[in-house]
């Protein structure tokens, strides 16, 4: 049985996009990556690079991507991951998972809207703007770039928030480790760890009015002294 291409599975059905088809001007994102670079880092090493993509070469790793998961090609991801979630942070998983199906009226049993959701990731949600977050091979043993690099990702989302964009942190996005290299000209001396989608969130949108639920402080905290 052929493989579908990326034209008749995505081009050719109409896809709701949770961003706006308006750009995002290049000194806009140079001014939230400014404030982002004031986050935490350990002993100021600053391990982090941003290679921010738009426009044609977006739209080939959307591409490359797409038709790789559907050829059924391995995942590539370059920064490590543990096992599968499992116990109560799987129902967590499945619990913001249900909420953003009712959201968007995705039945369990309509396949091709499962499909369409979760190939969304890969195109980086539509956005019209992906930053790809990255660090320096050389430091790849380090606990501290990875907790650098987190913290400066926060930071990035929340200072693209305060400038009324939205933003989602995604790992399928550079899953497919090659064709995200090859096309944002990532060089070979940095590991690739995240993406950012990034661009002016469309208010109607039903899965962006949604808001997961979170543990109480009285679950997550533990004072001592007080």
């Amino acid at each position: 049985m052929s493989v579908p291409s990326y034209d008749e599975v995505v081009l050719g059905r109409r896809s709701i996009r949770g961003y706006l088809e308006k750009p995002v001007p290049r000194a806009l994102i140079e001014e939230i990556l400014t404030m982002a670079m004031r986050s935490p880092t350990s002993m100021n090493t600053q391990p982090w690079h941003f290679h921010v993509v738009t426009g044609e070469p977006l739209d080939r790793i959307r591409k490359g991507n797409t038709e790789r998961i559907l050829a059924g090609e391995p995942d590539s991801r370059e920064f490590r991951k543990g096992s599968p979630f499992a116990g109560v942070h799987r129902d967590r998983q499945v619990e913001v998972a249900k909420q953003l199906f009712g959201a968007m009226g995705i039945a369990r049993d309509d396949a091709p809207a499962r499909q369409d959701w979760v190939l969304r990731g890969f195109r980086q949600f539509d956005a019209p703007v992906c930053v790809i977050v990255t660090y320096d091979r050389e430091l790849s043993g380090s606990d501290d770039t990875a907790f650098d690099c987190g913290a400066v990702t926060t930071a990035l989302v929340n200072a693209a928030w305060s400038r009324g964009l939205g933003c989602v942190i995604n790992s399928q996005g550079i899953m497919q480790s090659p064709v995200v290299r090859e096309h944002a000209g990532i060089p070979d001396d940095q590991v690739i760890m995240k993406a950012v989608a990034l661009g002016w969130p469309d208010p109607d949108f039903p899965a962006n009015a949604v808001v997961s639920n979170r543990k109480s402080v009285e679950e997550a905290a533990r004072f001592v002294g007080f």
